[in-house]
């Protein structure tokens, strides 16, 4: 069995903990029945987690089969990952929805999509990330405390140049660089941001989008301060052919807006601005979670 999960990027700028788009990097893991468990790292920078059932993947996997009245048959699980660790492209996301599906598959929970988002934003703490690699595309979502509605939305026209730097920032750290609270009018126009920049993006007005971007209230004014290169970045991709640009979830990683005509000339432009650090061009995935068994795909349920 082959498991293979998206990896996201989230926020978009004023899309603060509710927005998330699925990218063409992919966490894979390949399953088979064993005697004990036993988790191969196929990537180097996996290759500092356990390789037994403390591994987190297989941790989450046994605890939700537990919630489920099941206990899995421990697998041997060869893991790959295209996705950069602790840069800000949902490489914790991945790794929460993996183990959701590892549990659902070899337990045969038989798990809608919506209860892996409700298991998945539990675990993880918001719908974003998590959202993006179980769905697919644009998410839009919504988290309150009974409920988390998740609207997915496919075919838009945009690739994504991902800037990323070879230092981590680890997502505890950017969270606390965030204020406490908002005011009552600081929070009505962060929101009226996010709802301009969400209707941008539908109406394929992708100027409207970018200043939307920009123009968020809910994290980049505290987390920009600690890129550096930041607004170096931003100069030089909208030069270029961006018509947004943002950190990727809390960063390090910038993520470049671009329509698809325009993103290999940005790719190249930034490539030779930024030859140190990991510049790629990304596409979004259409699809989320992708489970193949004896090289048949498998689906999830979309109840």
């Amino acid at each position: 069995m082959k498991i293979v999960v998206p990896a996201s990027t989230a926020n978009l700028g004023a899309g603060f903990d509710s927005i998330g788009l699925a990218l063409n990097l992919y966490l894979t893991l390949e399953v088979m029945e064993a005697e004990q468990w036993e988790v191969v790292p196929l990537s180097k920078e996996l290759k500092v987690f356990p390789t037994d059932e403390s591994h987190m993947i297989v941790k989450i996997a046994k605890e939700i089969a537990k919630e489920h009245g099941k206990e899995l048959n421990p697998c041997h699980i060869s893991v790959r990952s295209d996705i950069p660790l602790a840069r800000g492209l949902g490489s914790s996301a991945a790794a929460v929805v993996a183990g959701i599906e590892l549990a659902d598959a070899v337990g045969e929970l038989r798990l809608t999509l919506q209860e892996k988002l409700d298991i998945a934003t539990k675990l993880e703490g918001h719908p974003d990330n998590v959202g993006a690699s179980l769905y697919g595309g644009l998410v839009v979502s919504c988290q309150t405390k009974d409920t988390v509605r998740l609207l997915p939305i496919s075919d838009l026209p945009i690739e994504v140049i991902t800037i990323i730097p070879e230092k981590e920032w680890k997502t505890e750290d950017s969270r606390n660089a965030l204020p406490s609270m908002l005011s009552f009018s600081e929070a009505v126009e962060a929101g009226a941001v996010s709802n301009v920049m969400v209707a941008a993006l539908l109406k394929k007005d992708w100027e409207l989008a970018g200043e939307m971007m920009k123009d968020d209230r809910y994290h980049q004014p505290y987390r920009k301060k600690f890129i550096p290169h930041y607004e170096e970045v931003e100069q030089i991709a909208c030069r270029y052919g961006a018509f947004g640009v943002a950190l990727s979830g809390a960063g390090p990683t910038i993520a470049c807006y671009v329509e698809k005509e325009s993103s290999e000339w940005l790719y190249t432009k930034l490539s030779q601005s930024f030859p140190k650090m990991n510049i790629q061009k990304l596409q979004i995935s259409p699809s989320g979670i992708q489970t193949h068994q004896n090289d048949k795909k498998v689906r999830p349920s979309l109840l």
